[in-house]
């Protein structure tokens, strides 16, 4: 599995291709550096440099790419790779070959505490918005004809297609990402780099995809954006109150969907996920995945259907808002 990481590694922050690397679990800071690297069993992995990385992706049988984006108080070894690899079996499952799952891991704490948690992975969530635009940057260049990143021999970029999967506060570090790579190396005129960005259980406000607002550059990046939600998402609870201590008293996106459907931009769909998040997770959270028959959820099989389509649709085509 492949792997991108702006965590700190116990090997030191000078990149070298091929060596061995390993987790600093215990050292939260956000690296400036972006490792590109491969799992290759538990807690054996190597970095590849960004060359190699995206060679691997070009050569893979893999119709398209999906970025995983992991949500709060997640480890390596413990909560990240597991669901990652629990994605890849379903849509390999699905349909084998379409999609290749590429995890992004950001510095979450190992501390105890869920308050002291929250709050240290929100800074580092922000934080992490600066390392993750250069690899954005990136992807835009490996997809761009002439570019340094296209086939030297054929002048051809990669033209896989490109998809996320943002879960809980992993919907900072995109938002954070996206509004960066504008500031600072677009000039705020995104391209589409997304076919389709899925904001699963968004631990943000829920005003921030409005027009106004810092997550409006989510849109300018993506063809379909896709906000997941569920009112009773116990973890999103625990959130709001957690907010609410630090003056922060806005609903969140991942419990309402977007405030106000006239005020986000028209590729914004939002579906409601109350009549199936407790069923494949009782805090009604990490509700993507598969239950415990293993069989693929609703919203899975809604994802599954989004990037093997490229289009969203609920009962009426038109409608941009409906339950699941």
């Amino acid at each position: 599995m492949l792997f991108i990481t702006n965590r700190a590694l116990k090997e030191g922050p000078v990149s070298s291709a091929g060596r061995a690397i390993s987790f600093h679990l215990d050292d939260n800071t956000v690296q400036q550096s972006v490792y590109y690297c491969q799992r290759k069993s538990k807690e054996k992995y190597t970095e590849l440099g960004s060359g190699a990385f995206l060679q691997h992706l070009k050569d893979s049988k893999a119709e398209q790419i999906l970025l995983f984006i992991h949500g709060y108080s997640n480890l390596p070894e413990s909560d990240i790779f597991p669901r990652a690899a629990k994605l890849q079996k379903l849509f390999d499952k699905k349909k084998k070959g379409m999609v290749e799952v590429v995890t992004v891991i950001w510095p979450c704490d190992n501390d105890k505490g869920i308050v002291k948690d929250y709050w240290d992975d929100q800074k580092a969530a922000d934080l992490s918005g600066f390392s993750f635009a250069r690899v954005l940057q990136r992807f835009e260049d490996w997809r761009s004809p002439g570019s340094k990143m296209s086939d030297p021999d054929t002048d051809v970029p990669c033209l896989k297609r490109i998809n996320v999967l943002a879960h809980s506060m992993g919907n900072r570090v995109l938002r954070e990402s996206i509004r960066l790579w504008g500031k600072y190396d677009r000039q705020y005129r995104i391209p589409m780099l997304f076919r389709n960005t899925f904001l699963v259980a968004a631990d943000l406000v829920n005003e921030t995809l409005h027009r106004e607002e810092s997550g409006r550059f989510i849109s300018d990046s993506s063809r379909n954006v896709i906000v997941y939600y569920a009112s009773d998402d116990l973890a999103l609870r625990a959130s709001k109150i957690s907010n609410l201590k630090n003056a922060v008293a806005s609903r969140r996106l991942g419990h309402t969907g977007p405030e106000d459907m006239r005020l986000v931009p028209m590729n914004v769909y939002s579906v409601d996920c109350d009549d199936h998040n407790t069923e494949i997770d009782k805090k009604g959270h990490t509700y993507f995945l598969d239950n415990q028959q293993g069989q693929p959820g609703a919203v899975f099989e809604d994802i599954f259907r989004a990037v093997q389509l490229g289009r969203v649709f609920g009962e009426d085509p038109d409608q941009r808002k409906f339950v699941l």
